[in-house]
């Protein structure tokens, strides 16, 4: 006789029963062991299987649209970049492995190595349930050590979920000091000091793409080739049924939350808040931010400029 299941209201890969979940699960045991690996190391690769001409026509369509390094929401350039947002095996995978049903809201297309340093995407998408937010990157070419790969640290993502109050500041009164964002980088490079996590560098084949738990902690290395490009295309999803908000942005201690209302990309709806079934829009005092969002969407615009320096 089965063992009852005690069903969490968060990502059965977080659950304390994942082990007797996955015993019983209705997967083959290929699957299994792909659920397995991504509950353990916090990310998997798999291919896309999307003909090779999608990936060639979204560098030609965006090349003439690129300002910086990467360029942000292209799916309102081209559907093509939305074909690989609802890819159907990004998609049933993503079902796989949270449970519940994905979105994509946000896309951003790179045409070289971003160089970024490592972070955690938690700290500028969020959820509750926690951890209900991912990414997936897609190779739109064949990409090695010398054009700014990917970079990640397996296993990283079972650290604990820290956000501005644990690295000492309010995020929501420091919002329009960009010096907060860069104390949080420094905490998270003595963070990887401190645990000893090894990091794998992503050299991948056109058309493969590494889906990352939002915890896990990345970046991008140097581009090691001058002149090298780097075309690919991370999109980020969130899953239905949860609060979305921004952390970097948000004290939820004093009831002070950055929160989205975010699109999804493949319907071209607004997906609402939703916390334990209850629709949350219209609900007074929800958020205080809602005017204090105005007042930092400068903050947004020169952030977004930083990143893409």
């Amino acid at each position: 006789m089965n063992q009852e299941v005690y069903r969490m209201n968060l990502p059965w890969i977080d659950s304390p029963f994942f082990k007797l979940e996955l015993e019983q699960a209705n997967l083959d045991e290929v699957t299994k062991e792909q659920v397995r690996h991504f509950a353990e190391k916090g990310y998997l690769i798999l291919d896309t299987n999307l003909p090779e001409s999608t990936f060639d026509s979204i560098i030609d369509l965006l090349q003439p649209h690129y300002t910086s390094p990467r360029l942000q929401d292209a799916w309102n350039i081209t559907p093509l970049v939305k074909d690989i947002a609802g890819c159907p095996k990004i998609m049933d995978m993503l079902r796989i492995l949270y449970g519940r049903e994905p979105f994509p809201f946000q896309t951003l297309n790179f045409r070289v190595g971003s160089q970024q340093k490592t972070h955690s995407d938690a700290i500028h998408f969020h959820s509750i349930p926690e951890r209900f937010m991912c990414g997936v990157w897609v190779a739109l070419e064949d990409i090695d050590e010398t054009n700014g790969p990917l970079h990640y640290y397996p296993g990283s993502h079972k650290l604990p979920y820290y956000d501005m109050a644990d690295v000492g500041f309010q995020g929501s009164k420091d919002a329009d000091q960009y010096h907060q964002y860069l104390e949080y980088e420094k905490f998270i490079h003595k963070l990887i000091d401190v645990t000893g996590y090894k990091k794998e560098v992503f050299k991948v084949k056109k058309g493969q793409a590494l889906i990352w738990a939002a915890t896990l902690l990345h970046g991008g290395e140097p581009i090691l080739r001058e002149g090298a490009s780097r075309h690919s295309q991370v999109t980020h999803y969130y899953f239905n049924d949860c609060i979305y908000y921004s952390p970097v942005w948000s004290d939820v201690a004093i009831d002070k939350m950055y929160m989205r209302r975010p699109t999804n990309i493949l319907t071209g709806q607004i997906v609402e808040n939703r916390y334990l079934g209850d629709n949350l829009v219209g609900r007074t005092g929800l958020s205080p931010f809602t005017d204090y969002k105005n007042s930092i969407e400068g903050l947004v615009r020169k952030l977004k400029r930083k990143l893409n320096r």
